[in-house]
């Protein structure tokens, strides 16, 4: 073996293991295993183009989608007491809420925001799964209730994205005091003529299908979520019978009259807008503006001729002889 290879080592093999591919690039559909560009899905609003498999998609991806332009401002939320109960199970509560934060980049399980949807200004509110399995505490109750207070301030429509797994537990007893606070919250709403309209997305149970999930004016809910109580294994524990198929998936509640509508999430904004304006006695959305014509300059006046061409012009012309 040569001495140079011994103390110069080849260099062409390290410049290409340099070459690392991002990792999330591309993402595999749960339900037909499709893999999916990272591009494509985001433009699709989490929804898989092979079989239209709804994923999971945070609260701020969807009021961006939801709202004129993206451009919304988020409503600021009266904090609660952190952890009143001094709860400690497998960890302590305030670990539990510090990973969650980090792990989804927001402060808590529900997000509100004010902006326009086809130029109607409305308030929404998003509720964040993955936080904590978007249990609802005393946060969640509280921004429940600033946003429909906002919304009868302002005039406006409340539009209410569900997803939570029930009550959170760790806040005990307090955490079951938002079912009737946030019954109270709506009731505002009712009041005041103001519309509000659930949007059921998977999933929705628990004590939040127990109270605000579903006490809207106009429930709809995205494909194949899951919407109840107690769950299907729940049922079949306590009943010991087999559940028939799709049982308490939205479609099979469209048909039992537990919902208005079932629509996918590209189609749901403009159903929002529709109903909405409707729900507002309003004339039908503007779906965009035409250019404003272009300016056309004047036409050049007639030149006025000099006295003596006139003269000459109107003259009888002399014969030749």
């Amino acid at each position: 073996m040569n001495w140079i290879t011994n103390y110069v080592r080849p260099r062409i093999n390290s410049i290409f293991s340099r070459r690392e591919t991002p990792e999330n690039l591309w993402q595999k559909c749960d339900e037909c295993g499709t893999m999916l560009f990272h591009r494509e899905l985001t433009d699709n609003l989490k929804v898989c183009t092979n079989c239209g498999h709804h994923m999971a998609i945070s609260p701020r991806d969807r009021l961006t989608a939801l709202f004129d332009g993206g451009i919304f401002s988020e409503l600021k939320v009266p904090e609660p007491v952190t952890d009143p109960l001094n709860f400690r199970d497998q960890k302590r509560y305030p670990d539990r809420m510090k990973a969650a934060q980090k792990s989804t980049g927001e402060k808590e399980a529900m997000l509100v925001g004010l902006g326009e949807i086809g130029r109607t200004p409305i308030v929404a509110a998003a509720q964040d799964f993955s936080f904590m399995g978007g249990s609802m505490g005393m946060y969640v109750g509280n921004a429940i209730i600033a946003a429909a207070q906002e919304a009868v301030k302002l005039h406006r429509p409340l539009i209410l994205f569900s997803a939570a797994g029930g009550a959170r537990m760790q806040e005990g007893i307090l955490s079951l005091m938002q079912m009737p606070r946030t019954t109270v919250a709506v009731q505002m709403l009712k009041e005041a003529n103001l519309p509000y309209i659930v949007v059921l997305t998977h999933p929705t149970t628990g004590g939040v299908t127990a109270s605000y999930a579903m006490l809207g004016d106009v429930h709809i809910a995205e494909p194949n979520a899951l919407i109840c109580f107690a769950g299907p294994r729940v049922i079949e524990q306590t009943i010991r019978e087999k559940l028939p198929d799709g049982f308490q998936r939205a479609e099979y509640l469209l048909d039992h009259g537990m919902l208005d509508r079932v629509t996918p999430r590209t189609e749901l904004r403009d159903e929002l807008i529709t109903i909405t304006r409707m729900l507002l006695n309003q004339p039908p959305a503007v779906r965009g503006d035409l250019p404003p014509p272009a300016e056309v300059p004047p036409a050049p006046a007639p030149e006025t001729p000099a006295p003596e061409q006139a003269e000459a012009e109107a003259a009888p012309p002399v014969a030749k002889k």
